[in-house]
């Protein structure tokens, strides 16, 4: 009888791996003895499918898989306002009743289009100065984040409403392209609004791949870092650093738009904090504190410690799918011209994690994000105009790039960049100004043949 499940359980392993190399044929051979199909390292998983970025790391063990299903399950879960026997505490303003309301299949925010709801785009708000820690200065009477939207008898503290102007531009061939700027505009404010208020649209980025991230030294980072461009490549890529709550001290901002936030555990806090209007051990207080929308209750936290720490367990273990056609010839030719157009010099494509004996499935993983986690001026017509901890109004954290390519497949749609006004990877690619100016026009001047190239390089990410 032990004989036979043995012989199952190695006949399920040969299925998996030739079902594995059916789909792809990663090439291993690259002269750093690392394979850029294997995107998380170990931490890879290949699904091309809609659920391509809610996979967990797939070799946890039983304990730590079990956390992560129950981090899995909350971050699913609606709230709904008190009293309630299940999930309570939505608000009194809020964004949104879930993570995964945002978060689509971990996936990435876009704005609304034909009078939809706004539901994985939110505006960070402040006014001219910093606050006690050097952050943004929250504005009165609405705090650091609109909330559009409040529990039954509680007006939000706005509405939001978008308008895009479009502008046709050419390339050096003569074919054209269109780009849209939007314009925000608040309305019906429940009070109102500061005259020198400052706002910052900012998508739902993706959720998976930040474990990783997380784990890169600081040191690496800072190594990369430029802020004087010592070298002259135009390229003056500095750290954000921000409030580490529960460190008590200013830290290496890694997440968010601007790197404002340090680490994943205060990422998720914030999130649930702000979007959903939800109490923690980081932050105790609703987001309407000091606003008449206040309900002036100090309750137990609405998510418990341990909760917390399983969603933030579940984000943090979430894996990256590999790389597609990386060794198809007009892929390879993008990225040759990704090289040449110097986008690697911020998009930098491998990092690896620090050795970490307590967590072994992060530990010193060469991992491919295409990301140097820097903040980069990104020149004035991406700007916000709003500063947050060091970052200024023209400067924004550098995306990873891992997983784009699957955009479309895992959320349906092609919007990028922080706001999601670029509709297409071609035209977030000519938003680009600031240091990365240059490499906008060399992708300006390419031929038609070589822009798809550098797209289809970009989609095998």
């Amino acid at each position: 009888m032990q004989k036979n499940k043995i012989i199952v359980r190695l006949t399920l392993v040969m299925v998996a791996i030739i079902s594995i190399y059916s789909c792809v044929e990663p090439d291993v051979s690259s002269e750093s003895g690392y394979s850029e199909w294997l995107s998380g390292g170990s931490q890879t998983v290949f699904d091309n499918g809609a659920g391509a970025f809610s996979s967990a790391f797939p070799n946890l063990t039983e304990a730590r898989e079990s956390v992560h299903e129950i981090g899995d399950i909350a971050f699913e879960q609606t709230f709904v306002s008190a009293p309630a026997l299940i999930n309570p505490g939505l608000g009194p303003i809020f964004n949104n009743v879930s993570c995964t309301s945002c978060h689509i299949n971990d996936g990435r925010g876009k704005p609304p289009v034909n009078g939809e709801q706004i539901a994985s785009l939110l505006i960070r708000l402040s006014i001219p100065g910093t606050d006690a820690h050097g952050g943004p200065n929250p504005a009165p009477g609405f705090g650091g984040q609109l909330q559009q939207r409040g529990i039954f008898g509680i007006s939000p503290e706005a509405l939001l409403k978008i308008d895009y102007t479009e502008q046709q531009y050419s390339f050096a061939n003569g074919e054209t392209y269109t780009l849209r700027t939007p314009a925000y505009t608040l309305q019906s404010p429940y009070i109102p609004l500061p005259a020198d208020l400052m706002i910052s649209p900012r998508i739902a980025p993706p959720v998976f791949g930040l474990g990783l991230l997380e784990a890169v030294d600081e040191a690496d980072i800072l190594a990369l870092a430029d802020v004087d461009d010592v070298n002259d490549d135009g390229i003056s890529g500095k750290p954000n650093y921000a409030w580490n709550i529960v460190e008590g001290k200013k830290t290496l901002g890694k997440f968010g738009w601007k790197a404002a936030n340090p680490s994943i555990l205060q990422q998720s806090a914030a999130a649930y904090n702000e979007d959903i209007g939800i109490t923690s051990f980081v932050f105790p207080h609703e987001s309407s504190v000091n606003q008449s929308q206040y309900d002036a209750r100090e309750d137990e936290y609405e998510i418990s410690d341990s909760l917390l720490h399983a969603v933030t367990f579940y984000i943090r273990t979430l894996a990256v799918p590999a790389r597609r056609n990386a060794d198809n010839v007009m892929v390879l030719q993008g990225k040759k011209l990704f090289t040449e157009a110097k986008c690697a010099a911020c998009h930098v494509p491998r990092l690896r994690t620090k050795v970490d004996v307590a967590f072994p499935e992060i530990s010193n993983q060469v991992i491919f994000p295409y990301t140097d986690m820097l903040v980069h001026d990104m020149g004035a017509a991406l700007a916000d105009n709003r500063p947050d901890n060091d970052a200024t109004g023209q400067e924004w954290r550098t995306a990873p790039l891992w997983g784009i390519g699957l955009t479309r497949v895992v959320n349906g749609h092609q919007n990028f960049l922080h706001d999601g006004r670029a509709r297409t990877l071609l035209e977030a690619i000519m938003w680009h100004g600031g240091e990365a100016e240059a490499s906008k026009e060399f992708v300006r001047t390419l031929s038609a043949a070589d822009r798809d190239a550098l797209v289809k390089f970009l989609e095998s990410l």
